[in-house]
């Protein structure tokens, strides 16, 4: 656990990744692009907490929005640190892209 700008955090800190695109895909899951370049894949029905019930909404889910480097939700009433995003996330092999 650790506190950042007033604010706590599970999870260890990882100094200065952020979250710059997070694209929804289906069944919970999003392909998330770090600061690093890197792309991680997330997927949001392992988030059991009330505060995330609302992304059982398809509307909501794929409706996020990046703010400060985090991924928010429902005009920012729903948010999810970058540094736990990348710790429970995937790694993301985009060969597959193409």
């Amino acid at each position: 656990m650790y506190i950042k700008d007033g604010i706590c955090y599970a999870g260890e800190l990882v100094e200065g990744i952020t979250i710059t695109n997070a694209k929804p895909l289906d069944g919970g899951m999003m392909l998330v692009t770090f600061s690093t370049g890197e792309k991680r894949l997330f997927d949001t029905t392992r988030l059991n907490a009330p505060a995330f019930a609302p992304l059982s909404d398809i509307n909501i889910f794929r409706s996020p929005r990046i703010s400060h480097g985090t991924i928010t939700w429902d005009n920012e009433a729903i948010d999810i640190a970058p540094e736990y995003v990348y710790q429970e996330s995937y790694a993301y092999d985009s060969m597959k892209e193409a």
